[in-house]
């Protein structure tokens, strides 16, 4: 048969032989055609049933196919291998369909665009979506290459049945919904795209549909980055995930994931979810500053990371409960407001090769009947290094523990673990605690350095210990509670400060074949220890034990502000709080006394703050009166103490927080008057049941103090509805009621925001009853802030410097950005940085140029 000559069919308002109407062009075009359409705007309802091509003639931007009014598409693709190239095409309804391919068609859509509707794709149904291969090209029934879909409803794109489609450099933008969709056996393959503010997830999944994605951008969308559901699958390579209104990555259902060289980015919630039988590997993969968890796995989910990072999470880094489980290999968790890894429920956890460090609270807290093993990992800068309260058995191998505030390793009552060849150095209470009902097994390893002792045994405790060498510590090498025993062996106690064991009343501990070196003695106490001793030495002499010891006589160690009391110090009773104790719960020295005429004067010499010294000063002297009142008999009038500061940011309200704590101290209301700052994020759970004892904790860091809550309307949705916030805001109420003469509550935020939050509850409004005013910074007080920074600094500013200065604050926009105070202190840092530029070019600075501060050294917007 021979060989048939395509031919070219013209579309235009004018010109001979020319279609009026793209429909016309089409009918008369035969398979293989080309359509050329002229610039301009065709409002039609087209159909490709056989192979053509239509082409813009003058390229992209040039012509606009719309659909008309009535729910027919601009354009339905019934026959295969049509292409469409520089077109517009533009729906009747945002929430319709403006292109449509049906099952066995085919479309190309190059440099094209397609606004206020979908592109639907329907593929044949029963068809098997296929697994993705290493190095697979896949097929496509419909490709978009470098093209625009925006402002469609619902979807920007839908994919149904057997559909196949492959996105290359592709932009989706302004969908309200969901940028696209998958359902049924769909596939959909992905590179270069760019996703951007959609109200929905990003991409969605469901049914058995498969999504392979690289080198793509998601930004902002509503929701969930990627959301996967029911059996699908999606393999993302090289792409990012920016600022998703939930989570990154959300998977549920029997739904997997394969994620490499990917980033999530700042998500409103946790990065990774993990949900019902879900399964997720990840490689080389990083998650930055989530606002709650880096991974959050519950279910029977399954999570695999390899080289990972998860960095300044809002909540734990790894969140696992149920009986998920999750395997992280060569990973590394930074600065995290919470745990590193909490490990609860029956979940299980592997952590091999990895790195935990500036954690707020615990680097891995085994919990409830979960389990984990830890090996060969370094935690450093935490609360607690490792704390098991589960019976499950956890394993502790070949790790270090760094600085930990509190304990290195901790075994609390119920936990069982076995820790091996682990390296435990500057702990601040203990490097290993091991709490009453806790069982134990301590296989080599040592405990170096630190300000508390090597190894603390609690009341009843039994741990079996050997090989373990412990250096260096600042008090006891091994300190036995009452009752406390275990058997020691082959342990080797070194160079301690204190004596190298402290035997309280009714312990008994084993040694066998131990060693003292170097320490001021060998047993401290005051108690009927009874220690049985085998082939143990004491600098090489037989080593024996004698009954009823007294410590020994060298110097009391220092007690510093805020440092725990622990065992075996000299002048301390010799019964030290229990390992699981809170860390506001542990002894500090008292604050010294402050008069109250000191602190007034040191309110006096505040900038600004005119009403508020104002305010505070009359709320002393009420408080004066009452006690005079209840000194001499008389009853006292109701007086709230508890206070709404209303104020822009940087307005001071944190400072006078502090200082109204320690003039309630002064005046004998408070018992310390200290001041505990929290927000949102310190006092809402990540999870049911999680926010309760949160916030209580907060609260009982608070008691004798101030409980500082900045942007406290933040616990109280605008929108109403159910919110963790609530139940803080509820259990606030309670605490406060509960211990109404021994807290103070300063609830703190804008203006125009804490009139809701203190009636969200009748709670509040009856507890808070005096609102102070914080009102924004003069020009001029803006100035002194700067010259007060200038003198703690060794500066000082000229004349002209101070004017110009003075000119710098009085044009300064007050924006969203604008934070008095902080602009201020922002400022003369700003100088001191330009002052310092100046200086490094001259020749031999004298010490008054070296500390003074010209106009020269304002802000650079200041000179133009």
């Amino acid at each position: 048969m021979p060989h048939r000559t395509t031919r070219t069919h013209a579309v235009g308002p004018r010109g001979r032989g020319t279609h009026r109407l793209v429909a016309d062009a089409l009918k008369a075009a035969q398979p293989g055609d080309t359509v050329i359409v002229a610039p301009g705007r065709y409002q039609e309802s087209l159909e490709l049933a056989r192979r053509v091509v239509l082409v813009a003639e003058q390229g992209p931007g040039t012509v606009v196919l719309a659909a008309p009014p009535g729910g027919a598409p601009a354009l339905r693709v019934l026959g295969p291998d049509c292409l469409l190239r520089g077109l517009d095409l533009e729906g009747a309804d945002p929430g319709d369909p403006a292109v449509t391919v049906t099952a066995g068609a085919g479309l190309v859509l190059d440099r094209c665009t397609v606004t206020g509707g979908r592109i639907e794709v329907r593929g044949p149904e029963g068809a098997e979506p296929g697994d993705f291969r290493e190095g697979e090209e896949g097929t496509s029934a419909v490709l978009l290459r470098d093209c625009r879909l925006t402002g469609a409803r619902h979807a920007a794109l839908r994919l149904s049945g057997g559909a196949r489609v492959r996105i290359e450099s592709t932009t989706v933008a302004d969908v309200d919904g969901v940028g696209a969709v998958l359902a049924g056996t769909a596939r959909l393959d992905v590179t270069g795209l760019r996703l951007e503010s959609t109200t929905g997830s990003g991409i969605r999944l469901r049914g058995r549909s498969r999504l392979r994605m690289t080198e793509s951008r998601l930004t902002s969308p509503g929701r969930a980055g990627l959301l996967l559901e029911d059996t699908a699958h999606a393999l993302v390579t090289t792409t990012r995930i920016e600022t998703p209104g939930t989570a990154g990555l959300h998977l549920g259902g029997d739904s997997h994931a394969d994620l490499t060289d990917t980033r999530v980015l700042r998500p409103a919630a946790s990065a990774l979810v993990l949900q019902d039988a879900a399964r997720l590997t990840a490689d080389g993969c990083t998650v930055t500053a989530p606002g709650a968890n880096g991974l959050l796995a519950t279910g029977t989910a399954r999570a695999q990371l390899t080289d990972c990072r998860l960095e300044d999470c809002g909540f734990s880094a790894v969140h696992l409960s149920d009986r998920a489980e999750a395997a992280f290999t060569d990973c590394r968790v930074r600065r995290g407001a919470e745990h590193g890894f909490h490990v609860a429920g029956s979940a299980v956890l592997g952590l091999t090769d990895s790195t935990v460090g500036e954690i707020a609270l615990t680097g891995v807290a085994v919990t409830d009947e979960a389990r984990a093993t830890v090996t060969g990992c370094r935690i450093d800068t935490a609360h607690t290094g490792v704390a098991v309260a589960s019976p499950a058995g956890t394993r502790i191998d070949r790790s270090t523990v760094v600085g930990a505030a509190r304990a290195g390793l901790e075994i609390s009552a119920g936990g069982r673990a076995v820790l091996t060849g682990n390296r435990v150095t500057g702990s601040g209470a203990a490097g290993i605690l091991l709490d009453s009902g806790s069982e134990a097994t301590v296989e080599g390893g040592s405990v170096e350095g630190g300000s508390g002792s090597g190894v603390v045994v609690w009341t009843g405790a039994r741990p079996v210990i050997g090989g373990l060498r412990i250096d260096g510590t600042g008090r006891n090498g091994v300190y036995f509670a009452e009752g406390a025993g275990g058997l020691l062996t082959s342990c080797d106690v070194v160079g301690t400060r204190l004596p190298a064991l402290h035997l309280a009343a009714g312990a008994a501990p084993r040694l066998r074949r131990c060693r003292v070196l170097d320490c001021p003695a060998a047993f401290g106490g005051d108690g009927s220890a009874a220690p049985v001793l085998e082939q143990c030495d004491v600098d090489g002499v037989p080593l024996a034990f004698v009954g009823a010891l007294q410590p020994p006589a060298v110097p009391a160690a220092p007690v510093l502000p805020g440092a725990p009391v622990l065992p075996g110090t000299p002048g301390v009773p010799a019964v030290p709080l229990p390992p699981a104790a809170a860390p506001a719960e542990l002894p500090t020295a008292e604050p010294e006394e402050e008069h109250l005429d000191d602190l007034l004067a040191e309110l006096a010499t505040l900038v600004g703050l005119d009403r508020v010294k104002h305010d505070v000063q009359s709320m002393v002297k009420l408080m004066q009166a009452v006690r005079l009142r209840e000194e001499a008999g008389l009853p006292a009038p109701p007086l709230s103490r508890h206070l709404v500061f209303a104020g822009n940011p940087g307005t001071g309200k944190t400072t006078v927080a502090r200082l109204y704590g320690r003039l309630l101290k002064a005046l004998g209301l408070l018992r310390r008057g200290h001041l505990v700052e929290v927000d949102r994020s310190a006092l809402v759970g990540e999870y049911v049941g999680h926010t309760g004892p949160r916030t209580a904790a907060a609260f009982n860091r608070a008691l004798g103090g101030v409980l500082f809550i900045d942007e406290a309307y933040s616990l109280v949705p605008e929108s109403g509805g159910h919110d963790f916030g609530l139940e803080a805001v509820a259990t606030l109420v309670k605490l406060m009621e509960d211990h109404r003469d021994d807290v103070v509550v300063i609830a703190a935020g804008y203006p125009a925001d804490m009139a809701r939050f203190v009636g969200s509850n009748p709670g509040l409004s009856s507890r808070f009853t005096r609102t102070l005013l914080f009102e924004d910074y003069s020009a001029a007080d803006l100035v002194a802030i700067v010259e007060h920074q200038a003198r703690e600094h060794r500066y000082e500013l000229t004349g002209p410097a101070r004017l110009r200065l003075l000119h710098h604050f009085e044009t300064l926009p007050r924006g969203a950005g604008f934070g008095n105070g902080r602009s201020a202190r922002q400022t003369f840092q700003e100088m001191t940085e330009r002052q310092a530029q100046r200086m490094a070019e001259a020749v031999t600075p004298t010490p008054d140029q070296l500390s003074t501060l010209e106009p020269a050294d304002l802000p650079a917007p200041v000179l133009g």
